[in-house]
């Protein structure tokens, strides 16, 4: 009978905590509607649909590098089994939360290492749980990255505690699949070689770092064979970041690094609930007591998080960034907290002094951060701790200015507390931890949830988000866009993420502002084609907004975001043009329209004007081959219909020209307006009826 009543295995406790965090992490991820980080979620996404459908990796249909490949690769099954993309975009947060849910495996084994499989089995719960994992709920590398970053971690871990060669060519290639991830992994190059001089300090033995020999020729070798292979491909050094090369372009200053650093190491502190902070403080203060393996995971802890703080500081202090980026340092939490368990399983040992100097620096740098200034949405997407101190202050109406000082009187009595705790009562501590994490979902969840939401009604008001592959057909790309700026950028970048078929982006005023594949058209005035590289557009349907009047037959539309859904089988044309109107609609004196393929009929035009403008009517002349065809007068309240009759030209075309006066330039006619445009009258509507 005793057979019965032996305890589960760890392997058996450490399958449940992975299936049940991917369970919770499944649920949560079900809040996210759609993609909202943009435009890292589009490209991971194309990289991945592109891997499924061809095995190469392509964003709009344009071979792309620069990005870690190992993440497409990983959630392109979800678009090789389901065709309908909401279907695929379900699985891929199912890959996402296993994803994020096995790192507990390699942060058990790195904390078995050290501590007793009850520990280990805490650390691997308490990496499962911590707030980040919700970006399972996006298609990002944050979920591949996290238990990759764990594994190398535990390779170097291995490397520091038995050095030689084989265990350094492990580490390289655990290094190397970190880095195919995502390109940030380069900072455990720097933090390796930085180790065994941690540990020399912890030791109190210089000499010590001669042990580690190994671990500096393979990785000089390796380092060496990659910048060969990039020099003999005539490529910059600078490509080895890929898409993070841009961060090298930046000039940077040490004082503004070092201040970065300090926000973010206290931002982390807060983050892990200060008591591992202090935990691996006092593991340095008697580093020449700990075991090699206890020095080993010491010294990794201090090197890779010293080395990510100063990596992320640099790139946050950027004047394009500004902003603490915890959601490019949570990857090293499962050190702090093997270190917060590896210090209560050495019986919590608390020398008076160096346990009053270490909680003095915890308090200290809790106080350190303007958490006012971080508190705004940019958050939402990389600082989940903010997130929940922005929670906490509207809560119970903290004003924004002191939220430091209560962050730094928590962090007094959390090491207080931790500073005389009963050896017995140990367990406290990592409840705490997980106290703080399950207390951070619900403000960070729901500030997700509404951020998705938001950016997907911002690009598609329809229930059905695949509606284009609907009423074209699931082959891919076989939709056009042609993008003129009138509507925001996620009608194009939602609409292609959850439609197979959109595929070319094509822009009339201006680029997409999201940096990726695209082609810039313009209207040939003469013949009414769309051109682009002097040749015209061949597309079989088209997505257009409101700012360009295509030419096809509509076939589906989203009305309140003004698209249309065209099916063209040709020439991208235009049915007219105008000139002397502006995006915004207003006229300038002179404005002139343009009917391509026109047979006659009636053109009927809607005007209005803006009372704090224009004080008394406005002229509006029609000609037609220098003939007045028609002619009103705009009242500064309501709207006038103009109709006109369209005359046919010889070519096929049909012009209107409009003379408008008088004309106002509102910085000179209103008190605090900067518009220096002579303004007429505003054309709110264009509609042709038959013949045309």
């Amino acid at each position: 009978m005793s057979r019965f009543r032996r305890r589960p295995p760890a392997w058996a406790w450490l399958a449940t905590i992975v299936v049940c965090s991917t369970a919770v992490r499944f649920a949560f991820a079900r809040h996210v509607v759609g993609p909202w980080i943009m435009i890292d979620e589009i490209v991971y996404s194309e990289l991945a649909k592109s891997f499924a459908a061809t095995g190469a990796f392509a964003v709009r249909g344009v071979s792309t590098s620069g990005y870690g490949v190992v993440y497409p690769v990983l959630i392109s099954p979800a678009y090789a089994l389901f065709r309908s993309i909401p279907a695929a975009y379900t699985a891929i947060k199912l890959i996402n939360s296993l994803l994020m849910s096995l790192a507990a495996v390699p942060a058990y084994l790195l904390a078995r290492r050290v501590l007793s499989v009850r520990g280990a089995l805490i650390v691997a719960l308490l990496t499962v749980a911590v707030p980040s994992t919700l970006y399972a709920g996006m298609v990002m590398t944050e979920s591949a990255f996290y238990p990759i970053f764990l594994l190398a971690a535990l390779a170097l871990v291995k490397v520091l505690e038995r050095p030689g060669f084989p265990n350094a060519l492990l580490f390289l290639a655990a290094l190397a699949l970190a880095y195919e991830t995502r390109a940030q992994a380069i900072a455990i190059l720097p933090a390796a070689l930085s180790a065994p001089f941690v540990l020399a300090a912890l030791n109190r033995r210089p000499r010590d770092v001669l042990a580690h020999r190994a671990l500096f020729m393979a990785t000089a070798g390796v380092a060496a064979l990659a910048v060969s292979a990039e020099v003999a491909r005539g490529r910059s050094l600078t490509s080895l970041l890929g898409a993070y090369a841009a961060a090298t372009q930046s000039t940077y200053q040490i004082r503004p690094v070092l201040r970065w650093l300090l926000w973010h190491l206290s931002e982390l502190q807060f983050y892990v609930g200060a008591v591992p902070a202090l935990a691996l403080a006092l593991l340095c203060a008697r580093g020449r007591t700990l075991s090699v393996a206890d020095r080993a995971v010491v010294g990794a802890a201090v090197a890779l998080v010293g080395w990510f703080g100063v990596e992320v500081a640099a790139f946050a202090s950027q004047p394009s960034v500004q902003r603490i980026e915890e959601r490019n340092l949570f990857y090293v939490t499962p050190l702090l907290l093997t270190c917060l368990l590896l210090w209560i399983e050495r019986g919590l040992p608390r020398p008076r002094v160096a346990t009053a100097l270490g909680a003095a620096a915890v308090v200290a740098l809790a106080a350190a951060v303007p958490y006012d200034r971080f508190i705004g949405t940019p958050a939402t997407s990389d600082t989940f701790g903010v997130l929940t101190l922005w929670s906490l202050a509207e809560w119970l109406h903290i004003p924004a200015g002191d939220i430091r000082w209560v962050v730094a009187g928590g962090a007094l009595a959390v090491v207080t507390f931790a500073a005389l705790v009963p050896r017995r009562l140990w367990l406290v501590l990592p409840l705490f931890v997980l106290a703080l994490d399950v207390v951070a979902v619900q403000p960070v969840d729901s500030r997700i949830q509404r951020a998705s939401i938001g950016a997907v009604f911002q690009g598609i008001t329809r229930s059905d988000r695949d509606w284009i592959t609907a009423a074209a057909g699931s082959n891919d790309g076989i939709v056009a866009v042609l993008w003129t700026g009138v509507t925001d950028r996620l009608t194009v970048n939602e609409n292609e993420f959850f439609n197979r078929s959109v595929g070319s982006v094509y822009t009339l005023n201006g680029p997409l502002p999201d940096g990726l594949a695209q082609t810039a058209v313009a209207l040939d005035r003469k013949t009414g084609h769309y051109r682009a590289l002097g040749r015209d557009i061949t597309v079989r349907d088209v997505l257009v907004d409101t700012g360009a009047a295509v030419a096809g037959r509509e076939i589906a539309r989203d009305e309140r975001k003004g698209l249309r859904l065209l099916r063209v089988d040709g020439s991208l044309r235009a049915l007219y043009g105008t000139t002397g109107i502006y995006g915004d609609a207003w006229s300038g004196p002179v404005a002139t329209y343009r009917r391509y393929a026109c047979t006659g009929g009636r053109l009927r035009v809607g005007l209005g004007t803006d009372p704090a403008l224009a004080h008394g009517p406005t002229a509006v002349v029609a000609q037609e081959r220098g003939r007045t065809v028609g002619r009103t007068s705009v009242r500064p309240r309501g709207t006038t219909v103009l109709s006109v009759p369209l005359l046919a030209s010889p070519g096929g075309t049909c012009d209107v020209v409009f003379r408008v006066s008088p004309t106002r330039v509102p910085a000179t006619v209103q008190s605090g307006a900067t518009d220096t445009r002579a303004l007429g009258v505003r054309f709110l509507s264009v509609d042709v009826r038959s013949g045309g």
